[in-house]
């Protein structure tokens, strides 16, 4: 008799541990679906699908360190080229430097209005020559913030008779602000100032 009981525990053991083993084997499974499931749910959160022409083409979002300096880049770019970029139109020049003061802080605003005030604006119209500025590159540290920049770039005044080229190199710093239609970027250029701007060749026609 007392045999039997002690078979009788002794199964009672093995099938309490077995248990214990299978809901721990359980609870392990659970924790792994979960957690495989939400990397899924976050993965299929980064991934859209974009319909152009008719045809579905897969894109995938990043967050912003990721492409904080194509970002930076594009953002300096941008600036120079609204800057920069001038025709001989009163109504034009207004246009595209509000644009670009959107971009940046009171130092860009201080120089155009020294440029203004010494006739700069009303020279180009007056003698009807329109500028261009092609972005040769762009040095950005994102070691650093404010993060520091440096802008190459090549700047054409062409006139009826001639072509003017010019090294521009400018440099500043970059803080983060709310993004806005004005602002896509969330940037905004601080203690900007222009390094170099010096004529090289003058091309005639």
């Amino acid at each position: 008799m007392f045999h039997q009981l002690k078979n009788i525990d002794t199964a009672f053991k093995h099938v309490r541990a077995f248990s214990i083993v299978m809901i721990l084997a359980c609870l392990i499974i659970s924790g792994f679906s979960l957690i495989k499931s939400y990397q899924a749910i976050q993965s299929a959160q980064n991934r859209i699908y974009i319909l152009a022409n008719g045809k579905v083409m897969e894109a995938f979002s990043s967050g912003r360190k990721e492409n904080i300096a194509v970002e930076a880049r594009d953002h300096v770019k941008s600036f120079h080229q609204y800057f920069f970029s001038l025709d001989p139109d009163d109504k034009v020049i207004q246009a595209t430097i509000s644009k670009a003061l959107y971009l940046a802080d009171e130092s860009a605003k201080s120089q155009y209005d020294n440029l203004k005030e010494n006739g700069y604006y009303s020279n180009l119209i007056a003698a009807n020559i329109s500028q261009e500025v092609r972005i040769d590159s762009v040095r950005f540290d994102a070691n650093q913030y404010p993060y520091f920049f440096q802008c190459y770039a090549i700047q054409k005044l062409i006139r009826s008779t001639s072509t003017v080229n010019r090294i521009l190199v400018t440099e500043g710093y970059l803080r983060s602000v709310s993004r806005s239609d004005n602002n896509p970027h969330g940037f905004l250029i601080e203690r900007w100032r222009t390094i170099s701007n010096r004529d090289t060749t003058i091309l005639y026609q």
